[in-house]
């Protein structure tokens, strides 16, 4: 039977806090916190605040199963990092055919919430600076994957993944891939982000933008996208 976990953090915010408390090293360092939306913004926001850094999106989405579109088979990241889940790929009898269907429409879907949240602002230079990709728990962690797949294309200094829970397994697959910052590790059958945190909400497009408006800066050269 299931058993769920004692709740660890009151909201986003404070498991945002309670990050930046272990990230107070970089203050005054190179640094972009990137968020991934809509459920990592308040987080990276707290982490941005603390350290003096500039914030800024990394828009990732799964790619849904098809006629199961509540799972997904892997993520798909602004710049078109693909990352799937061969084992689900398999399990699933997912062709090709269909692979490349969801990545069309997703993608699509991605585009356009980066021109929502992006408006038109450049895209921040990530060259030789440290970035930390927020978001508020790890599940598969194909979606984090796929996030650090496209920033480490943009060539920065260092990778901090910073999030406040994470299951073993997920764990386990983005720390081959980048260094990992996290509060809690789920080691059961079943891990479910929202069981961390004792008041728990969707985060709305306008809550993300309303951040970003109020505290993006600006810090470093930016430059427009190629």
């Amino acid at each position: 039977m299931y058993s769920r976990v004692s709740p660890i953090f009151e909201n986003r915010y404070d498991a945002g806090r309670q990050l930046a408390a272990k990230l107070l090293d970089y203050k005054g360092q190179s640094v972009l916190v990137l968020a991934i939306p809509n459920g990592g913004m308040p987080l990276a926001s707290e982490i941005a605040s603390a350290l003096g850094a500039e914030l800024d999106v990394v828009v990732v989405r799964k790619l849904p199963l098809p006629l199961q579109p509540e799972s997904g088979f892997g993520a798909l990241a602004d710049d078109g990092s693909i990352i799937l889940n061969d084992d689900v790929v398999r399990r699933e009898g997912v062709t090709q055919d269909q692979v490349n269907e969801q990545v069309a429409a997703v993608t699509l879907q991605v585009r356009q919430r980066s021109l929502l949240y992006r408006k038109d602002r450049q895209l921040p230079l990530m060259r030789g600076r440290v970035a930390i990709i927020v978001d508020d728990g790890l599940a598969s962690g194909y979606t984090m994957l796929a996030a650090v797949e496209s920033v480490k294309r943009r060539r920065p200094r260092e990778i901090i993944v910073a999030v406040p829970a994470a299951s073993s397994v997920a764990l386990e697959k983005v720390k081959a891939s980048a260094t990992v910052l996290t509060l809690a590790e789920g080691t059961g059958p079943r891990f479910t982000v929202s069981d961390y945190y004792r008041h728990w909400h969707d985060v709305s497009d306008s809550e993300v933008l309303k951040t970003l408006d109020s505290q993006h800066v600006v810090s470093f050269p930016s430059r427009q996208p190629r």
